[in-house]
């Protein structure tokens, strides 16, 4: 069992210190970063950049593939899992997605796949991945502001690349709001700020006031450190998905619905252009 929060980045770490940390997302030398489901190593949540790489097949099911190693996110908190392709010699087998079962990462592809003990090629669809980094980390800018400039809780979101809608605990959003909204969110986007992954023991998390912002703590009692994505000068949370490095990147963001769900559930949806 892997030990990482997966929530997709709804709880809050407001510290003092900074937790032990990869100064980005890319940075190859910090090993902690890598986790394991199963049999295979997660090498997105260490370099969320890295499209492709070698690995081995340790396991074969009727649904695809075990990887001892692999490029591909796995997903989990509302961010999907990564599709791309393996190749072996001159086969290739196209990835449609990823499944946990029994303890296991399956790597799922469509007819027979490559047997056991073969070396395959990773390679990830890269701009479908580097979307939904951009729309992850546009949902973290969108969730900081609100909790920095109104202390709201988040009550659920999701994404799909370049969309995604973020629900909160509001008694009320007007259209005025959600225009005042995508001008602020837009002027954390050309502050630049830097987006650094780190790490943060359990015990040390759990005594951070303001840690968990869902009305639910979410935070599975197996999880023994926290992994962190901090937006430099903006917000810090726990979180296990792919982001890009600084808010430039993420690009322009639209708010291009808002709705009532109910009493203190209020949702914003938002739109990035491609690039």
């Amino acid at each position: 069992m892997h030990n990482l929060a997966v929530s997709g980045g709804y709880w809050n770490l407001r510290v003092a210190q900074k937790p032990k940390t990869c100064l980005e997302a890319r940075v190859d030398n910090c090993e902690k970063m890598v986790k394991r489901v199963g049999l295979t190593e997660i090498i997105a949540h260490k370099d969320a950049y890295l499209k492709e790489t070698d690995s081995t097949v340790v396991a074969v099911w009727p649904e695809g593939v075990v990887l001892d190693r692999t490029v591909f996110y796995p997903g989990g908190g509302g961010q999907p899992p990564d599709s791309g392709t393996l190749v072996s010699g001159d086969r290739e087998y196209r990835v449609s997605g990823l499944k946990r079962l029994d303890g296991s990462l399956v790597h799922l592809i469509d007819g027979d796949g490559p047997d056991k003990g073969t070396t395959i090629h990773g390679i990830v669809d890269w701009d479908r991945r580097y979307q939904l980094m951009r729309t992850h980390s546009a949902l973290h800018i969108l969730c900081g502001v609100i909790w920095r400039d109104l202390g709201v809780s988040v009550t659920g979101g999701n994404m799909k690349p370049l969309a995604a809608r973020m629900d909160f605990d509001l008694a009320e959003m007007s259209a005025d709001f959600a225009e005042q909204m995508e001008e602020t969110i837009n002027r954390e986007v050309a502050a630049e700020r830097d987006i650094r992954v780190g790490l943060l023991p359990r015990d040390e998390a759990m005594k951070v006031p303001d840690l968990i912002r869902t009305k639910i703590n979410l935070l599975p009692p197996q999880i023994t450190e926290v992994r962190t994505v901090e937006i430099v000068g903006l917000d810090l949370q726990a979180d296990g998905g792919t982001h890009v490095a600084n808010t430039r990147e993420v690009g322009h963001i639209r708010i291009v619905g808002h709705e009532s769900k109910g009493k203190g559930n209020k949702r914003l949806r938002i739109a990035l252009d491609s690039q």
